[in-house]
C-alpha cells in the first residue's frame, strides 16, 4: 500500500510532503485512529534497557521529523521504541531559505539544508507541559499534554520513550552557545526521557566546531554540572546523549569521544547527515545540505564501530544514518549498537520498516 501513497507523495514538494504527513500523523493523536494504528503496525516485544530507561524495542525515529513535537502519540502508535522530537532551539527561528529538501531517488537518499527551522523552546513546552493550555488543532479534538506523571505511566504501558533534542540558535555565537544548551537542558529535563545535545548538523554555519576537543569538553562539562542539578531537583534521571557528525577524521573521532566519556556523558548517537558526495548519481547531488539514506551506510557503519571500540562498553551507542533495511539494522546491533534510530528509510520504505525490523530481530 504504501507504495502508492509514495508515488503521490514523490509528486509533492519534499517538504509539502513532509508537512502533510506530519499533520496526517497529528490525527493519530484521536481515538479510533490511534488504535487502529496500533493495531496496524503492533511490533512484538523486544525490551532493551539503555540509559536506565526501557524500550520496548530498539528502533526509534531519529530527530528532524517531528521537530516541534507536533505527533508525538501518533508516531508512538507506529511501533517505535522511542521518539526524538527536535532539533528544539531556545527562540523560534525560520531555518534556510527554501528550497532545502531534495530527493535523490535515484541514491535513495535526501540532502537537507534546513537549519534548525523551529517554533522554539516555549512553544515545545506547551505541547508537553501539562500546566500550559494546549494549541488549538488539540483544542479542537480534546487532547490534553500529558503530566510527568501520566507520562511516566504511558511508558511503563508501552508506549515510545520520548527524547528531545536540543540545539543552538543561528544567531548564537560558538562562545555562548553554552548559554543556549543550559537554557534547553533546564526547560526540558522534567518531559524529555533523555536529551540529546545536537552539535553536528552541518547547516548551521560553525556548528560543528563544536565537537572540537577543547570547545566540547567546556560545553559538556558545564551541561553535566547543570543535568545533576536538575536531576535533584526533579528527583529523576536525566540521561544526556551527544550526537556525532560522520565526518570527522579518526583522530578527530577519538577526541570527541574521548571527551564525552570524560564528562560523564550517558551515551552517543552515531551518526547526523553527510557532506560527502561520493558516488552519487541524482540531478541533486550538488545541492548543498547534510546527505542522509543509502549512501551514508558505510560511512556510518565505519564510525560506529570506531566508536564502540573506543567506548569499550562504558556507555551505550545509537547507531543512525542509513538504515533502510532489516539487515541494515541488525548489522548495526551486531556492530555494538544498543539502539538504532530511522528517519530516510520510512521515506522510501514507509512507516512498515519498523515493524519489518523488529520482527527480524
Amino acid at each position: 500500500m504504501y507504495k502508492s501513497i509514495r508515488n503521490y507523495l514523490f509528486r509533492l514538494e519534499p517538504e509539502t510532503a513532509h508537512h502533510v504527513t506530519l499533520q496526517l500523523m497529528r490525527l493519530g493523536s484521536i481515538e479510533p485512529i490511534n488504535t487502529i494504528l496500533r493495531l496496524l503496525y503492533r511490533t512484538p516485544s523486544k525490551p532493551v534497557q539503555v540509559f536506565g530507561l526501557t524500550f520496548k524495542n530498539p528502533v526509534g525515529l531519529a530527530a528532524g521529523y517531528d521537530k516541534d513535537a507536533l505527533a508525538i502519540k501518533g508516531l508512538s502508535a507506529l511501533g517505535f521504541g522511542h521518539v526524538e522530537v527536535g532539533t528544539v532551539t531556545p527562540r523560534s527561528q525560520p531555518g534556510n531559505p527554501k528550497p532545502r529538501i531534495f530527493r535523490l531517488v535515484e541514491d535513495e537518499a535526501v540532502i537537507n539544508r534546513m537549519g534548525f527551522p523551529s517554533e522554539g523552546s516555549e512553544f515545545v513546552q506547551l505541547r508537553l507541559n501539562p500546566l500550559l493550555k494546549p494549541g488549538w488543532f488539540e483544542r479542537s479534538i480534546g487532547i490534553q499534554p500529558r503530566s510527568q506523571k501520566r507520562r511516566k505511566m504511558a511508558v511503563n504501558k508501552g508506549e515510545a520513550v520520548l527524547g528531545v533534542n536540543i540545539g543552538k540558535n543561528k544567531e548564537t555565537p560558538n562562545e555562548e552557545a553554552v548559554l543556549d544548551y543550559l537554557e534547553l537542558l533546564q526547560n526540558f529535563a522534567p518531559y524529555a526521557d533523555y536529551l540529546a545535545i545536537n552539535i553536528s548538523s552541518p547547516n548551521t554555519v560553525g556548528l560543528r566546531q563544536l565537537q572540537g576537543r577543547e570547545a566540547l569538553h567546556g560545553l559538556l562539562k558545564d551541561l553535566h554540572a547543570q543535568r545533576k542539578l536538575e536531576e535533584e531537583r526533579l528527583k529523576k534521571r536525566v540521561p544526556l546523549l551527544v550526537k556525532l557528525a560522520p565526518d570527522l577524521s579518526e583522530s578527530e573521532l577519538e577526541d570527541a569521544v574521548d571527551v564525552i566519556l570524560s564528562t560523564h556523558m550517558d551515551g552517543i548517537i552515531a551518526t547526523n547527515t553527510t557532506l560527502a558526495r561520493n558516488g552519487l548519481r541524482s540531478q541533486y547531488r550538488g545541492e548543498t545540505g547534510g546527505l542522509s539514506g543509502s549512501p551514508l551506510r558505510v560511512r556510518s557503519e565505519a564510525v560506529l564501530g570506531q566508536i564502540v571500540k573506543r567506548v569499550d562498553g562504558r556507555i551505550p551507542v545509537v547507531s543512525a544514518g542509513g538504515i533502510m533495511s532489516p539487515e541494515d539494522a541488525k548489522k548495526r546491533l551486531a556492530l555494538g549498537a544498543s539502539l538504532v534510530q530511522v528517519y530516510t528509510g520510512l521515506i522510501y520504505e514507509g512507516p512498515g520498516l519498523v515493524r519489518q525490523i523488529v520482527k527480524s530481530l
